[in-house]
Protein backbone atom coordinates (compact mmCIF):
# COMPACT_ATOMS: atom_id res chain seq x y z
CA UNK A 1 0.00 0.00 0.00
CA UNK A 2 1.75 3.38 -1.48
CA UNK A 3 2.15 6.17 2.09
CA UNK A 4 -0.53 8.12 2.60
CA UNK A 5 0.43 12.16 0.98
CA UNK A 6 -0.45 14.71 3.45
CA UNK A 7 -0.36 18.88 2.48
CA UNK A 8 0.33 21.33 4.56
CA UNK A 9 -0.63 24.89 3.64
CA UNK A 10 1.37 26.80 5.62
CA UNK A 11 2.91 30.14 5.25
CA UNK A 12 5.00 29.66 8.46
CA UNK A 13 8.76 27.52 7.01
CA UNK A 14 10.01 26.69 11.19
CA UNK A 15 6.74 25.47 11.28
CA UNK A 16 5.95 23.60 7.66
CA UNK A 17 9.74 21.74 8.41
CA UNK A 18 8.43 20.60 11.94
CA UNK A 19 5.26 19.04 11.00
CA UNK A 20 7.05 17.70 7.60
CA UNK A 21 9.93 16.26 9.53
CA UNK A 22 7.79 14.03 11.80
CA UNK A 23 5.15 13.41 9.59
CA UNK A 24 7.82 11.55 7.23
CA UNK A 25 9.44 9.49 10.34
CA UNK A 26 5.96 8.23 10.76
CA UNK A 27 6.15 7.48 7.00
CA UNK A 28 3.81 9.76 5.11
CA UNK A 29 4.91 11.73 2.41
CA UNK A 30 4.45 15.45 2.70
CA UNK A 31 3.98 18.28 0.02
CA UNK A 32 3.40 21.67 1.23
CA UNK A 33 2.23 25.31 -0.40
CA UNK A 34 2.54 28.71 1.32
CA UNK A 35 -0.55 30.32 0.37
CA UNK A 36 -3.89 29.55 -0.06
CA UNK A 37 -4.13 30.24 -4.06
CA UNK A 38 -0.89 27.61 -4.24
CA UNK A 39 -2.53 24.41 -1.71
CA UNK A 40 -5.52 24.91 -3.96
CA UNK A 41 -3.42 24.63 -6.97
CA UNK A 42 -1.93 21.56 -5.26
CA UNK A 43 -5.07 20.03 -4.47
CA UNK A 44 -6.07 19.54 -7.88
CA UNK A 45 -2.71 18.13 -9.09
CA UNK A 46 -1.80 16.04 -5.51
CA UNK A 47 -4.61 14.48 -4.89
CA UNK A 48 -3.62 14.35 -1.26
CA UNK A 49 -5.13 11.80 1.96
CA UNK A 50 -5.45 14.93 4.11
CA UNK A 51 -5.23 18.31 4.52
CA UNK A 52 -3.63 20.59 7.23
CA UNK A 53 -4.22 23.84 6.97
CA UNK A 54 -3.69 27.25 8.23
CA UNK A 55 -6.27 30.12 9.11
CA UNK A 56 -3.85 32.77 8.82
CA UNK A 57 -2.44 32.94 5.52
CA UNK A 58 -1.52 35.75 3.31
CA UNK A 59 -4.16 36.80 0.48
CA UNK A 60 -6.94 34.24 0.57
CA UNK A 61 -7.57 32.69 4.09
CA UNK A 62 -7.65 29.32 5.21
CA UNK A 63 -11.65 29.87 6.18
CA UNK A 64 -12.03 31.09 2.07
CA UNK A 65 -9.57 27.93 1.04
CA UNK A 66 -11.39 25.35 3.10
CA UNK A 67 -15.04 26.97 1.63
CA UNK A 68 -13.67 26.45 -1.64
CA UNK A 69 -12.19 22.77 -0.87
CA UNK A 70 -15.72 21.52 0.33
CA UNK A 71 -18.12 23.66 -2.54
CA UNK A 72 -16.45 21.34 -4.91
CA UNK A 73 -17.30 17.52 -5.83
CA UNK A 74 -13.15 16.46 -6.54
CA UNK A 75 -11.98 17.80 -3.44
CA UNK A 76 -14.92 17.92 -0.65
CA UNK A 77 -14.00 14.25 0.28
CA UNK A 78 -10.52 14.62 1.49
CA UNK A 79 -10.59 15.53 4.74
CA UNK A 80 -9.18 18.84 6.81
CA UNK A 81 -7.50 19.53 9.60
CA UNK A 82 -7.16 23.20 10.67
CA UNK A 83 -4.01 24.99 11.78
CA UNK A 84 -4.70 27.93 14.03
CA UNK A 85 -3.14 30.69 16.09
CA UNK A 86 -6.10 31.65 17.86
CA UNK A 87 -7.89 29.74 20.37
CA UNK A 88 -11.53 31.71 19.64
CA UNK A 89 -15.11 29.84 19.28
CA UNK A 90 -15.88 31.47 16.28
CA UNK A 91 -12.58 30.62 14.05
CA UNK A 92 -13.28 27.21 14.98
CA UNK A 93 -16.91 27.31 15.07
CA UNK A 94 -16.59 28.48 11.79
CA UNK A 95 -14.01 25.79 9.77
CA UNK A 96 -16.23 23.30 11.43
CA UNK A 97 -19.49 24.93 9.66
CA UNK A 98 -17.67 24.91 6.45
CA UNK A 99 -16.84 21.21 6.82
CA UNK A 100 -13.28 21.07 7.93
CA UNK A 101 -12.94 17.64 10.41
CA UNK A 102 -10.89 18.68 13.29
CA UNK A 103 -8.84 21.67 14.27
CA UNK A 104 -5.23 22.23 16.66
CA UNK A 105 -4.78 24.99 18.18
CA UNK A 106 -0.86 26.38 17.89
CA UNK A 107 1.45 25.49 19.29
CA UNK A 108 0.77 21.98 19.65
CA UNK A 109 3.02 18.82 20.30
CA UNK A 110 3.86 16.67 17.00
CA UNK A 111 2.35 13.63 18.95
CA UNK A 112 -0.70 15.06 19.13
CA UNK A 113 -1.19 16.24 15.57
CA UNK A 114 0.47 12.76 14.37
CA UNK A 115 -2.81 11.28 16.78
CA UNK A 116 -5.36 13.59 15.21
CA UNK A 117 -4.01 12.01 11.38
CA UNK A 118 -3.89 8.73 12.55
CA UNK A 119 -7.54 8.90 13.26
CA UNK A 120 -8.95 11.00 10.92
CA UNK A 121 -7.16 7.82 8.32
CA UNK A 122 -8.39 5.10 10.38
CA UNK A 123 -12.14 6.71 10.67
CA UNK A 124 -12.41 6.70 6.92
CA UNK A 125 -10.49 3.27 6.46
CA UNK A 126 -13.75 2.01 9.25
CA UNK A 127 -16.18 3.74 7.15
CA UNK A 128 -15.07 1.81 3.79
CA UNK A 129 -14.43 -1.99 5.25
CA UNK A 130 -16.37 -1.80 8.65
CA UNK A 131 -20.25 -2.39 9.34
CA UNK A 132 -21.96 -1.71 5.47
CA UNK A 133 -25.62 -2.87 7.10
CA UNK A 134 -28.29 0.02 6.06
CA UNK A 135 -29.81 1.69 8.70
CA UNK A 136 -33.49 3.45 8.41
CA UNK A 137 -34.94 5.10 11.02
CA UNK A 138 -38.16 7.01 9.73
CA UNK A 139 -37.14 8.68 6.97
CA UNK A 140 -33.45 8.80 7.21
CA UNK A 141 -31.27 5.72 5.64
CA UNK A 142 -27.75 5.52 6.31
CA UNK A 143 -25.63 3.24 4.10
CA UNK A 144 -21.89 2.92 6.05
CA UNK A 145 -20.61 1.33 2.76
CA UNK A 146 -21.26 3.31 0.33
CA UNK A 147 -21.04 5.99 2.60
CA UNK A 148 -24.43 7.73 1.80
CA UNK A 149 -27.21 8.98 3.41
CA UNK A 150 -30.83 9.79 1.94
CA UNK A 151 -33.45 11.87 3.93
CA UNK A 152 -37.27 11.65 2.84
CA UNK A 153 -35.80 10.08 -0.48
CA UNK A 154 -32.81 12.83 -1.35
CA UNK A 155 -29.52 12.34 -0.90
CA UNK A 156 -27.71 14.02 1.59
CA UNK A 157 -24.01 15.27 1.56
CA UNK A 158 -22.57 15.06 4.29
CA UNK A 159 -18.62 15.23 5.61
CA UNK A 160 -17.11 12.66 7.30
CA UNK A 161 -17.30 14.58 10.87
CA UNK A 162 -20.92 14.66 10.20
CA UNK A 163 -21.85 11.31 8.69
CA UNK A 164 -19.88 9.48 11.68
CA UNK A 165 -22.16 11.35 14.08
CA UNK A 166 -25.33 10.75 11.82
CA UNK A 167 -24.01 7.09 11.88
CA UNK A 168 -23.38 6.70 16.04
CA UNK A 169 -26.74 8.08 17.18
CA UNK A 170 -28.57 6.23 14.19
CA UNK A 171 -26.94 2.93 15.27
CA UNK A 172 -28.67 2.76 18.72
CA UNK A 173 -32.30 5.11 18.02
CA UNK A 174 -34.41 6.42 21.20
CA UNK A 175 -30.85 6.03 23.17
CA UNK A 176 -29.26 9.28 24.81
CA UNK A 177 -25.26 10.08 24.49
CA UNK A 178 -24.01 12.84 26.02
CA UNK A 179 -21.41 15.03 24.41
CA UNK A 180 -19.01 13.79 25.98
CA UNK A 181 -19.84 9.91 24.67
CA UNK A 182 -20.16 11.80 21.23
CA UNK A 183 -16.79 12.73 21.21
CA UNK A 184 -15.36 9.78 22.96
CA UNK A 185 -16.93 8.32 19.63
CA UNK A 186 -15.54 10.52 17.04
CA UNK A 187 -12.28 10.81 18.49
CA UNK A 188 -11.27 7.79 19.82
CA UNK A 189 -10.60 10.08 23.71
CA UNK A 190 -7.35 10.67 22.25
CA UNK A 191 -7.80 14.22 23.16
CA UNK A 192 -9.82 17.67 23.88
CA UNK A 193 -12.45 18.76 22.11
CA UNK A 194 -14.95 21.41 22.93
CA UNK A 195 -18.98 20.40 23.74
CA UNK A 196 -19.12 23.49 21.06
CA UNK A 197 -17.96 21.79 18.28
CA UNK A 198 -20.43 18.83 18.71
CA UNK A 199 -23.45 21.16 19.17
CA UNK A 200 -21.49 22.43 15.66
CA UNK A 201 -22.15 19.62 14.32
CA UNK A 202 -25.19 18.45 15.18
CA UNK A 203 -26.88 21.86 13.63
CA UNK A 204 -24.97 21.41 10.53
CA UNK A 205 -26.81 17.89 10.10
CA UNK A 206 -30.38 19.19 11.01
CA UNK A 207 -29.85 21.50 8.69
CA UNK A 208 -28.68 19.35 5.70
CA UNK A 209 -31.20 16.91 6.82
CA UNK A 210 -33.54 19.84 6.23
CA UNK A 211 -37.34 18.33 7.07
CA UNK A 212 -35.81 15.26 8.74
CA UNK A 213 -33.90 17.64 11.15
CA UNK A 214 -36.38 16.64 13.94
CA UNK A 215 -35.27 13.35 14.23
CA UNK A 216 -32.21 14.61 15.96
CA UNK A 217 -33.07 15.45 19.49
CA UNK A 218 -31.48 17.62 22.11
CA UNK A 219 -32.00 16.31 25.31
CA UNK A 220 -31.62 19.28 27.50
CA UNK A 221 -28.65 19.37 29.76
CA UNK A 222 -28.00 15.66 28.81
CA UNK A 223 -27.15 15.45 25.04
CA UNK A 224 -28.59 14.19 21.59
CA UNK A 225 -30.58 11.30 20.29
CA UNK A 226 -32.10 9.92 17.35
CA UNK A 227 -35.66 9.32 17.71
CA UNK A 228 -37.64 7.01 16.27
CA UNK A 229 -40.78 7.38 17.35
CA UNK A 230 -42.44 10.21 14.98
Amino acid sequence: MSAKKILIIEDEPDIVELIAYNLEREGYRVISANSGETGLAKVISEHPDLILLDIMLPGMNGLDVCRRLKSHDTTRHIPVIMLTARDEDADIVTGLELGADDYITKPFSPRVLLARARTVFRRREESQTGDRQLITVGEITIDPGRHQVTAGGISVDLTHTEFSLLHVLGRRPSWVFSRSQLIDKLREGQYVITDRAIDVQVANLRRKLGACGHYIQTIRGVGYRMREDL
